[in-house]
């Protein structure tokens, strides 16, 4: 696929998708999302960790409701279904760690757009918002499902209802996002995490994955039986045996990914 609204390139193991659309604010339309798609599936093959990010002052607006013609004849339900799903499902299946860069507003499926990843790092000027109580809409793209179980009940009802803006420190100190950084050291710090995540221990962080979004559908019993089996699976990998090894030298570990 030759991509027109993003950018992707992949050095050192790490995968980094770019929306690019800034005279729009990173807007998403049917050819982002399926570029969006086509290449998070794309970086798992060939990465060790993706990284999404937006071009400009914004990270996403969220949908492109394009001119007023256009948006009042938009299928919603079939944009949702068709290409809002398959997107978000590579993000949240990827078998490799996933971090979206929040780099500015992320607003209506923007937001939830960044909070289907795995880590969400924001500069401090950046901002979530659910806006879609503005135009009259329910939180799509998964937020009615992330929200409560990042924040609260509580929380997420007052975000969605309100539709106020979020900002990234008040992100953070809900445990919607991973760190808030000022925006001086915010390149820097996406980029070290993802370097940490590209030179780990793959196979077990696609089984935390598997593990820690499980936790909410099963019970402990359930729980530790998962557990049991995915700590066994990790146990046969090559990066368990470097890992022992590294630890009785007394040496940083040489993961391989496998």
């Amino acid at each position: 696929m030759i991509y027109e609204t993003i950018r992707y390139e992949l050095t050192d193991g790490i995968a980094l998708i770019t929306l690019s659309r800034p005279q729009v604010m990173n807007a998403l339309d049917t050819q982002m999302r399926a570029e969006i798609t086509h290449a998070v599936q794309q970086g798992e093959r060939a990465a060790r960790v993706v990284v999404l990010t937006g071009a400009g002052r914004a990270f996403c607006s969220g949908q492109d409701l394009g001119d007023r013609e256009t948006a009042a004849n938009l299928d919603l339900e079939r944009v949702l279904r068709d290409e809002y799903e398959p997107m978000l499902n590579a993000i949240t299946q990827c078998p490799v760690p996933t971090i979206a860069a929040v780099n500015g507003a992320a607003a209506g499926a923007g937001a939830n757009l960044a909070l289907a990843h795995d880590v969400v790092i924001a500069a401090e000027s950046a901002f979530f918002m659910q806006a879609f109580t503005r135009i009259g809409l329910i939180p799509d793209a998964g937020g009615t499902w992330a929200l409560p179980r990042q924040v609260g009940l509580a929380k997420a009802m007052g975000a969605a209802l309100f539709a106020d803006r979020i900002s990234a420190r008040q992100a953070d100190d809900w445990g919607m996002i991973w760190e808030a950084v000022p925006d001086a050291e915010f390149a820097a710090r996406w980029r070290a995490r993802a370097e940490h995540l590209a030179k780990g221990p793959t196979a077990a962080f696609g089984r935390i994955k598997t593990a820690l979004r499980g936790a909410f559908e099963t019970d402990l019993e359930g729980q530790l039986r998962l557990e049991s089996r995915l700590q066994g699976e990790c146990g046969k990998t090559r990066d368990f045996k470097e890992g022992v090894v590294a630890f009785l030298e007394k040496r940083a570990p040489r993961f391989e990914g496998r």
